[in-house]
């Protein structure tokens, strides 16, 4: 699936235009780039967990010429799914445990 693709299918199951799926899911994407650009946490419950990783810097090897180079340290964005997540993409539905069963309107 790619981007308009996720922008159709909001569209259609909220029953907005395209235009304002288009606009939610870009104001969706930019808190969570703004967020973990930050060095915060944003936590989805049931979701996952968007954080900012340090890489430290590091020797490696030139694989052409088996020279050492250095690499510089980083910072990499880390997506760590939730357990719901997890057991609705391992498990068969019929097996689906607590977690992926839909929670109950009040």
């Amino acid at each position: 699936m790619n981007r308009q693709e996720l922008v159709d299918r909001i569209a259609e199951k909220e029953e907005l235009p395209k235009a304002k799926a288009a606009s939610i899911l870009k104001t969706v994407l930019e808190a969570v780039v703004d967020t973990v650009k930050a060095d915060d946490k944003l936590t989805l419950v049931g979701f996952g967990t968007f954080k900012l990783q340090n890489r430290p810097a590091r020797t490696g090897r030139n694989p052409s010429t088996g020279a050492a180079i250095k690499i510089a340290a980083t910072n990499v964005p880390k997506f760590v799914p939730g357990a719901a997540f997890k057991a609705a993409v391992n498990q068969p539905k019929k097996k689906c445990r607590k977690a992926c069963k839909p929670k109950a309107k009040k």
